[in-house]
């Protein structure tokens, strides 16, 4: 399991927000949103993606994030 933060252009109402249950969706600074969660695998990884796609929404930076495990 991997946590991830991935920016898109537009900000996401909580319709759209709610597509991607158990990852939270908040706005960025720039205008864009950020989803971050915890996915299981590279195929999770792939969905979210896919559906980020499928909604026409422009991918900004996709990030894994630093296991928590390894901070101590």
């Amino acid at each position: 399991m991997h946590r991830y933060r991935i920016r898109v252009e537009r900000r996401l109402g909580a319709a759209t927000a709610a597509l991607f249950p158990g990852i939270d969706v908040g706005d960025a600074p720039d205008g864009g949103s950020v989803l971050t969660g915890d996915l299981p695998d590279q195929a999770a990884l792939h969905g979210v993606l896919a559906r980020l796609r499928d909604l026409g929404l422009e991918l900004v930076e996709v990030r894994r994030l630093p296991d928590d495990s390894a901070a101590g």
